[in-house]
């Protein structure tokens, strides 16, 4: 009986090993997953996009982002739900401010104009909502590291309109979206698909 038990110990013990061995085995020669890569939908292209319609509300800042596939610029204005902001938005050969027509210089390959129907002080009472400078860089916004975004410019406030000069690595695809609290500037690191 005795050599029994010892047999099967040694049986269970050898089988054991086998399992660990091929378990072992297994795990060295599987092929280690991929993730997929991540692709950038950049179909935007980069001629103008406008939407006049807008409710002239004052702009109270302006902030910028980055993002895997682009770099994010966003002008806040007062209140929510009281209609669009009206835009223009387009590539230029050089940046002239509004009602003096004086070129403000903008680094980078390309210049991006946005223009976006919120001043940069409050229509009624005539008060500064936005500290903008005209041909300085906008106040509070740091874009070192960024990707795509080169220079920003305040350029004016004028007639109920902001104009910025936002200068970039080159003429890149980009997109605008309307929100009621905010208007949103992609500009896209690449015309590809890939990152």
């Amino acid at each position: 009986m005795r050599r029994w038990g010892t047999a099967l110990a040694a049986l269970v013990l050898a089988t054991a090993g086998l399992s660990v061995t091929t378990a072992s085995a297994t795990t060295a020669t599987a092929p280690a997953a991929k993730a997929p890569a991540k692709t950038c939908e950049t179909a935007w292209g980069s001629g103008i996009k406008t939407d006049l319609d807008t409710s002239y509300r004052p702009l109270v800042d302006i902030r910028t982002g980055r993002h895997t596939c682009y770099d994010r610029m966003v002008l806040d204005v007062r209140g929510s739900g009281a209609g669009p902001i009206g835009y223009s938005v387009r590539y230029v050969d050089k940046l002239y401010q509004d009602g003096s027509g004086e070129p403000i210089p903008v680094r980078g390959g390309a210049i991006l104009e946005i223009r976006a129907a919120a001043p940069s002080y409050d229509p009624e009472t005539h008060e500064t909502t936005y500290p903008g400078r005209a041909g300085e860089p906008l106040p509070g916004v740091n874009i070192a590291g960024y990707r795509t975004f080169k220079d920003t410019r305040f350029a004016a406030s004028f007639e109920g309109d902001t104009q910025i000069g936002l200068g970039v690595r080159a003429r890149l695809p980009f997109r605008v979206i309307q929100l009621s609290d905010r208007l949103v500037v992609d500009v896209a690191h690449s015309w590809g698909t890939g990152r």
